[in-house]
């Protein structure tokens, strides 16, 4: 069976495709700019229903401890796993 390559290299937009009210992607800016995605937990998302919810308890978090210089790799935990 021998596929048909016109039809995908040699597609136009069809006439009925009106982008005339087209708008820039909102969060285009953002994803150029870097993201970490991190996903919430759904017994989680009735207290972080957003980011900035999310955001404002870290932020808070941050600030109850001490600042410390990192020493490189952080210390693995001296506790057995059991695997």
């Amino acid at each position: 069976m021998k596929k048909d390559t016109d039809k995908t290299l040699n597609w136009e937009m069809r006439k009925e495709y009106d982008f005339s009210d087209a708008r820039p992607n909102k969060y285009a800016k953002k994803y150029a700019e870097g993201t970490n995605i991190v996903v919430i937990e759904p017994d989680l998302v009735e207290f972080f229903p957003d980011s900035e919810s999310v955001n404002a308890t870290l932020r808070v978090l941050v600030s109850i401890f001490p600042k410390t210089k990192s020493k490189g790799k952080p210390k693995k935990s001296s506790a057995a796993h059991v695997g």
